[in-house]
């Protein structure tokens, strides 16, 4: 029967080989490295081998085996060798198992600061989560910017036998006054990139809510970033606001950020 479907023309339809993807993620290590990169940003080896608490050479093996597995990609620049995610759909795989996820024990007072700034600010690939985003998301809700749902996460509705809908199962969309209002703040809807989804969501694992993903999360942060109304923070991943943007985004969206 094998023989006889390779003859045909129809494709081979395959099942995932999810326990290879989940056993490059189930190491500690790799783990770690994986959430400092979920930013989006490329780090050097030797900055992952320090959050992760390893040496070079066992961060070198590490980084090989993901890389190998198409969960980071590899360039050069320079002496040095760049990591970064291969895609924002890492980035959401990595978001979805924090939701099921077990907290990390807290043994000291850094650690106890890292999981309050990145409960308050943080990024997920290229778009703003944790309250932050959570709090946009229901900004641009309340303001007519979106419409197609409440923002809430629910798992009981959430969609069960089609894992390829995560993120696309509820229909946000942009509202005409909507795309005006944005276009005040520098982000025009016309120039978002025609092969990705203007308007996704990912369940923030923190908050229990929706996020902005898609081409407009992504253009709305870099914008953000541009005003100086978010800097990076001093660990992988976390924002912070600025004065300016604090007062930018309550004229503007009505957002009274978490500081």
């Amino acid at each position: 029967m094998f023989y006889a479907a390779a003859m045909t023309d129809e494709p081979l339809k395959q099942q995932t080989d999810i326990a290879r993807a989940a056993a490059l993620v189930a190491d500690p290590s790799r783990a770690r490295m994986l959430k400092c990169l979920a930013d989006g940003r490329a780090l050097a080896a030797s900055a992952l081998a320090g959050e992760a608490g390893v040496s070079a050479a066992t961060a070198s093996v590490h980084l090989a085996k993901l890389v190998e597995g198409e969960l980071v990609t590899v360039a050069r620049q320079g002496r040095h060798r760049l990591f970064r995610l291969a895609g924002p759909e890492v980035s959401a795989a990595l978001e979805a198992l924090a939701l099921i996820a077990p907290p990390l024990p807290v043994t000291s007072l850094k650690q106890s600061n890292r999981a309050g700034a990145l409960h308050r600010a943080r990024t997920c690939y290229d778009h703003l989560a944790g309250r932050l985003g959570a709090d946009l998301m229901a900004a641009l809700l309340d303001r007519g910017v979106l419409t197609g749902y409440d923002g809430i996460h629910r798992p009981e509705e959430a969609v069960r036998d089609r894992p390829a809908s995560y993120g696309r199962d509820i229909r946000y969309r942009m509202t005409g006054p909507g795309r005006e209002l944005l276009r005040e703040l520098g982000v025009h809807a016309e120039r978002l990139p025609p092969r990705r989804p203007p308007v996704l969501y990912c369940v923030d694992w923190s908050e229990q809510r929706h996020h902005l993903a898609g081409g407009l999360g992504a253009a709305l942060t870099a914008r953000l970033f541009a005003l100086d109304w978010v800097r990076w923070g001093a660990a992988p991943r976390v924002v912070r606001v600025t004065d300016e943007g604090a007062e930018g985004l309550e004229r503007t969206l009505g957002l009274v950020p978490v500081r």
